[in-house]
């Protein structure tokens, strides 16, 4: 039997979208499309198990959520409040994605990793294994990605972070471009074509 969402749920899920994203401000990246906060979530998943006593979510199968532009696909999306009240997550898949328009412009942020870890009592977003975050044109490619909302602190590691904090080899990857790219326009030569001389 599949339960409606509470309020509490709505906003817990809402908190982990809008934090996740939060992330893309860590270069340069502009905020998501503002409109989108005030939008209904339509979430789908091929089951949904509600635990009220331990406050958890689970929703498996083809989790797809929508809110507005914002588009997120998973495996299994866990949603879990604390006994103080702040909300965590995390985002399973093959890879897990997220994409969503950008406020004011036409274009998209977008990202991906294996599993993104929401930790609302820190305010801090953490994207494992294969992770990358795209605004635009920029991107940038790491194992770990993660983005410190409280500290406005972002890190991307290249290789495999472990238990004891220490990381395994790799190299992390960006693309960024020129901020006041120019576009090339092709010379037009409106020069009247040279007469031929009269003999």
């Amino acid at each position: 039997m599949i339960k409606k969402l509470t309020n509490r749920q709505h906003h817990l899920i809402i908190n982990y979208v809008f934090l996740s994203l939060a992330l893309l401000s860590c270069s340069n990246l502009a905020l998501a499309e503002s409109a989108d906060r005030n939008k209904p979530i339509d979430l789908e998943a091929d089951s949904v198990k509600v635990d009220d006593a331990k406050q958890i979510s689970t929703y498996s199968g083809n989790v797809i959520l929508t809110q507005g532009t914002l588009i997120i696909h998973a495996d299994k999306l866990i949603v879990r409040e604390d006994s103080a009240g702040f909300q965590h997550s995390t985002s399973l898949g093959n890879p897990t994605t997220f994409k969503q328009k950008r406020e004011g412009k036409n274009e998209y942020m977008e990202g991906s990793a294996q599993r993104i870890e929401y930790d609302g009592r820190m305010d801090k977003i953490q994207l494992y294994t294969k992770a990358w975050v795209k605004r635009g044109e920029d991107i940038v490619h790491g194992d770990y990605i993660s983005y410190d909302a409280n500290a406005e602190y972002a890190e991307v590691l290249g290789g495999t972070k472990t238990v004891d904090g220490k990381t395994t080899n790799g190299r992390v990857h960006a693309i960024i471009q020129p901020k006041n790219k120019k576009t090339t326009e092709p010379v037009i030569d409106n020069a009247k074509p040279a007469t031929k001389p009269s003999n």
